[in-house]
């Protein structure tokens, strides 16, 4: 699980943000509306970043329209429902960060334990001189390892992480060039879709589509095959797609990882009516709020909600919504969901991908697996 956003089908016109580049293997725009400036960081040389980093795209008005959208739509449906994909602004993202550092988040570790395990016979199986992308890169903590893996086997990689978060992207190339000579990064900010497209259309040769942390769980199962059915649209005949996948178990287990002692995914999750109060005037008390995780074992899938405390009454400004919860009332506001190895493979074969291999951690609480194209 790493919570990112809810996803829409692939783009296929040209993302937002970014002009057309030079149609060269690594050689794509060196301009971007948020391009880092290398005098803004003093661990690499100037001309080092100046012909290593990009970062195309950005923040989207109609990203905060959609946002005001399923607000209005949410909060007057019966039950009460938030996306989760809005719970990441800055404030959210940070928050999810330390979530994936909890010992009871027990993801983080079991992915990071395959990587290390299997991450030069996951390269194997890859096109040679593959370049990486990801959805959802955050920090790129884990990534690194799979990169390292990857310049082991070629002398240079364009690795391609696609992230809402600016700061996240700027702070993760900060330390990937840092770290490895031989990497070039370009970097997209934005939502899956537009990401996508940018890959689709601007990053020839073989490829690797990554989408780590589980992610794939925040989707229902048939939007999960769709998405990946359109996510591989960008795939050529021997490209591959890594993604990861939380298998089903105790549900103790997923209670303590979705409701940590500390609070901070409950303060994670709570995010979503704290930014309400921030972007649009919103009046949530977020402590007359309590959070609650579910695991409903027959689905499969760990439920998240923001529960009124008392009978309250809610004003968000800017919308000019007026928003009545009882007491007990529910807002749901996520989901994630898990899979048996026979769901993985009718998820697989519902997308239009095949699996070429999948990997474990020792105690089988995760797994990573790798897809491939069918054949036309």
């Amino acid at each position: 699980m790493r919570r990112g956003p809810i996803l829409r089908p692939l783009a296929r016109s040209p993302p937002h943000g970014y002009n057309p580049p030079q149609r060269n293997n690594l050689s794509l725009p060196q301009a971007s509306p948020f391009y880092l400036r290398p005098e803004n960081r003093m661990s690499i040389r100037a001309a080092t970043w100046h012909e290593r980093f990009t970062l195309a795209g950005e923040e989207r008005s109609e990203n905060l329209a959609a946002f005001a959208a399923d607000v209005r739509a949410g909060l007057a449906a019966t039950p009460k429902r938030l996306s989760c994909r809005f719970i990441y602004d800055k404030v959210g993202s940070e928050l999810f960060e330390r979530i994936c550092q909890l010992p009871e988040y027990y993801p983080t570790g079991a992915e990071r334990e395959i990587l290390t395990r299997h991450a030069d016979r996951i390269v194997g199986l890859m096109p040679h001189g593959v370049h990486l992308a990801e959805l959802g890169s955050g920090s790129s903590d884990k990534t690194q390892v799979l990169i390292a893996a990857l310049l082991r086997a070629h002398p240079r990689l364009l690795y391609v992480p696609m992230d809402i978060s600016r700061a996240a992207l700027e702070s993760a190339a900060e330390q990937l060039l840092d770290r490895f000579e031989g990497l070039r990064i370009r970097a997209y900010m934005g939502e899956y879709h537009d990401g996508l497209a940018f890959v689709q259309q601007f990053v020839e040769g073989p490829k690797c589509l990554s989408w780590l942390g589980s992610s794939i769980g925040n989707l229902a199962r048939p939007a999960a095959a769709a998405f990946l059915q359109s996510a591989g649209a960008c795939l050529a005949e021997h490209d591959r797609m890594l993604i990861g996948i939380d298998l089903r178990k105790d549900g103790s287990v997923l209670e303590q990882a979705y409701d940590d002692p500390g609070g901070v995914t409950a303060s994670f999750n709570a995010n979503i009516l704290g930014r309400i109060n921030r972007e649009f005037g919103g009046d949530f008390d977020l402590e007359a709020f309590r959070y609650e995780a579910r695991y409903d074992e027959h689905r499969g899938v760990v439920e998240m909600f923001q529960i009124s405390r008392r009978a309250q009454a809610v004003r968000i400004e800017k919308l000019d919504l007026d928003v009545s919860l009882a007491a007990d009332e529910e807002i749901h506001t996520e989901s994630s969901y898990k899979y048996s190895l026979a769901e993985i493979d009718v998820l697989a074969a519902d997308a239009g991908l095949g699996v070429v291999e999948q990997w474990f951690d020792q105690a089988k609480q995760f797994t990573l697996v790798l897809l491939e194209p069918h054949a036309e």
